[in-house]
């Protein structure tokens, strides 16, 4: 079966350009190990700061509005994506756990089912 891994946490915590260079030879590693493991899908990427981001609603009269930034003021964001390739949720999670963000900046991660249509 298909997941996705969907990565949130606080982005300020990238801007430290130490803490990022350390975490990203972390996350290198994890993708390196996973790949290699066959759980990784393709497709999955990382995302732009929110403060990039343009929101698309209905306003009271019906039409489209658009808003900048994320809808939500929240210091947790979505920050990514990676889909993965598992035998089922357990299987998922267990390779979600050890994503590098979760010890090193308290990130979460949340796995969801991928509709097959």
């Amino acid at each position: 079966m298909r997941y996705v891994m969907i990565l949130t946490g606080d982005e300020t915590s990238w801007s430290d350009p130490e803490t990022a260079d350390a975490l990203m030879e972390q996350v290198t590693s994890w993708w390196a190990t996973w790949s290699e493991a066959g759980k990784l899908a393709e497709g999955g990427a990382e995302l732009q700061p929110s403060s990039t981001a343009k929101t698309v609603g209905r306003g009271p009269d019906g039409a489209p509005t658009v808003t900048d930034g994320p809808f939500l003021e929240l210091k947790e964001v979505v920050g990514g994506f990676i889909h993965l390739v598992a035998d089922d949720m357990d299987d998922a999670v267990a390779v979600a756990a050890t994503w590098p963000g979760i010890v090193a900046l308290g990130d979460r991660v949340e796995v969801r089912p991928i509709m097959e249509l």
